[in-house]
């Protein structure tokens, strides 16, 4: 699987089965995260079998399973929240490559728990996790927006901007908002996201969604 397929193809998945992960599969993710965190400065990891990321009430009722989830992290800076939408989205769609099943987790975890598996330092934060297995189901595409309602393109949009909104679409967001509007004159390209908490985080993933559909080569950010 590409990753193309994989924006197509990932979808929330919340609960999980007891089947450990491969070592090479975790030995390629950790790769992965480590050019990623090399790149732009972060400090994502990977865990593995453990349960402690939620608590008891979370495992009955929405995380049943969680063992295995990628911490996100990085220096306290300006842009580190779009840096670890842009990263993370990375390492899940990479993950669903392999075969694995994820679930971007902005709020419902032990922060206090996480924060102490990350062994963060002073000038770093911490965003969210990304539960990672085998999920009991594929999940199910989330509902929609119609790409006039995230997008704009000065004349006749070309088929690379199309593609690439369409995969925007595909992106998850918080609270599946996808409060985004994306602008398109020639071959220039702007994304922009409604204030909020989450707002940064959307914003990496969208960036990164679009590069995938539109294709880098054919546009520059403005």
């Amino acid at each position: 699987m590409t990753i193309e397929e994989a924006v197509k193809s990932r979808h929330t998945v919340r609960k999980y089965i007891h089947r450990q992960i491969p070592d090479e599969v975790v030995r390629q993710i950790s790769d992965r995260l480590d050019i990623s965190n090399e790149k732009y400065d972060l400090h994502m990891k990977l865990v593995t079998e453990n349960t402690e990321a939620f608590g008891s009430v979370f495992k009955l009722i929405l995380a049943k399973g969680v063992r295995n989830y990628i911490i996100l992290a990085g220096k306290d800076m300006p842009d580190t929240d779009e840096k670890l939408g842009y990263a993370g989205i990375d390492a899940a769609l990479y993950a669903q490559t392999l075969g694995l099943n994820s679930w971007w987790v902005g709020g419902t975890f032990s922060r206090k728990k996480v924060a102490q598996i990350a062994e963060l330092s002073a000038d770093e934060k911490m965003t969210g996790i990304i539960a990672v297995g085998y999920g009991e189901t594929q999940g199910v595409q989330h509902k929609m927006k119609k790409a006039e309602e995230i997008s704009r393109y000065k004349g006749d949009a070309p088929e690379w901007f199309r593609k690439g909104v369409a995969a925007v679409l595909l992106a998850p967001t918080a609270l599946n908002k996808q409060a985004f509007m994306i602008e398109g004159d020639g071959d220039k390209v702007s994304i922009s996201c409604e204030n909020g908490i989450f707002s940064g985080t959307d914003l990496g993933i969208a960036k990164y969604h679009f590069e995938v559909g539109a294709g880098k080569n054919n546009f520059v950010w403005a």
